[in-house]
């Protein structure tokens, strides 16, 4: 029972963010690759909400209050789990070589 409970406690969480959907998805897909050649178990990748800044700015600077731009920014978000990982896994993620722009958090 013990070893069942020291299995489910060993996990890396992956958190990936970034603003182009088609950068995450290719970032997910490659390091779901890199931990399945090394033999771990994987849960995701999991699409967490879609975060949405929007940005409301006057055209002019004066007079008219009704000219406004707006803009807006969305952070696209993913999680992976690894379940019971290998010092193999742990050295294959570490040295993966993924594109700009994509944030990653990893949690042991």
């Amino acid at each position: 029972m013990i070893k069942k409970e020291e299995e489910a406690k060993s996990r890396i969480r992956i958190k990936i963010r970034a603003y182009d959907h088609k950068i995450i998805d290719q970032s997910a897909k490659q390091i779901v690759e890199t931990a399945e050649r090394s033999g771990a178990t994987i849960t995701g990748p999991v699409p967490l909400p879609t975060e949405i800044r929007k940005f409301t700015v006057n055209k002019s600077t004066f007079v008219h209050k009704d000219a406004r731009d707006q803009y807006e920014m969305r952070m696209h978000k993913r999680i992976i789990d690894i379940w019971s990982p290998t010092p193999k896994t742990i050295d294959s993620l570490t040295n993966l070589d993924l594109p700009a722009g994509v944030d990653i958090e990893i949690k042991m």
